[in-house]
């Protein structure tokens, strides 16, 4: 069968090791972007540029996203010269970024109405793993439309889970990130607390990680706390925008969670104080100076 033509927006770290990943694997690429480096990466591959996303999906059999926000998955679909007046029926949406799940469905059912489908598929694992084809993909839409583009997931992700319906996807990754961020947080500001009270903190590590509070979190949060290394690679910025997405499905939900409130003021207040470029982990430095 004739491989599928793929669009391509947002070539970044992980983006881009996706792209290279698929064109190492015999897929057509259209991409654009505002990294100009990224896209003639690409384009030096094998791959077309254009200057519209309209002229993009108008050249997509399946269109992927790997952007920052829903702000901007949105400013892509119906912006002037968007995806949704390009889309070509029975083509497919990805949205590989973390995103609203709200935002998502209403995204899907928009081009459902031009004949088009939409899975969102947000990822775990590292830009390592993407150019190697081996992240995990979580991914939810119409099982036929998922089944249409699972090739191509199989080809990017050593474990594609389907989750069901349209949005479920990023419903998982928002609560996987307020876990995971949220033990980051716990672990850097206990590590604070050691520092405060005289602790010598490679025994308090040693005495933590030696029961069930073990995790590769608590690694990571030791790295810096003790050690210096700033390895996790995921900044604060990110943290507090995937937390504000979280609070914001609570909402919409009619509930409230009241530990991501407390995770998402300290993470914004490290933002505040310009700390929010930095990884997860150096909250640290935020929480040893209050």
């Amino acid at each position: 069968m004739t491989k599928p033509t793929i669009g391509f927006i947002g070539l970044g770290l992980m983006g881009g090791n996706m792209a290279e990943c698929l064109q190492n694997n015999g897929f057509d690429l259209v991409v654009m972007g505002r990294n100009k480096d990224a896209v003639a990466a690409t384009v030096a591959r094998g791959a077309t540029e254009v200057s519209t996303p309209k002229a993009l999906a108008e050249a997509s059999d399946i269109v992927m996203l790997c952007v920052t926000t829903s702000d901007v998955v949105e400013s892509l679909i119906y912006g002037d010269d968007g995806i949704l007046a390009g889309i070509k029926s029975r083509a497919v949406v990805i949205d590989f970024g973390t995103s609203i799940p709200a935002s998502t469905r209403k995204i899907g059912a928009d081009l459902a109405s031009k004949g088009a489908g939409m899975i969102d598929a947000p990822l775990g694992r590292t830009p390592a793993h993407a150019k190697d084809g081996l992240l995990n993909i979580m991914a939810a839409g119409d099982k036929d439309t998922f089944e249409k583009v699972k090739p191509v997931l199989d080809v990017q992700g050593e474990n594609i889970f389907y989750l069901g319906a349209l949005g479920a996807g990023h419903v998982t990754k928002l609560i996987n990130n307020f876990m995971g961020m949220t033990t980051a947080v716990t672990m850097s500001q206990a590590f604070a607390v050691a520092e405060r009270a005289g602790l010598e903190k490679q025994q308090l590590f040693d005495i933590m990680s030696a029961g069930p509070s073990n995790s590769p979190f608590m690694q990571f949060c030791k790295n810096y706390a003790v050690d210096g290394v700033s390895d996790l690679g995921f900044s604060i910025n990110n943290a507090n925008k995937d937390l504000s997405y979280f609070l914001k499905m609570a909402e919409d939900m009619g509930t409230r969670a009241e530990i991501a409130e407390g995770t998402a003021n300290n993470l914004q207040a490290a933002a505040d104080a310009g700390m929010g470029d930095g990884n997860v982990p150096e909250i640290f430095d935020y929480f040893v100076k209050l």
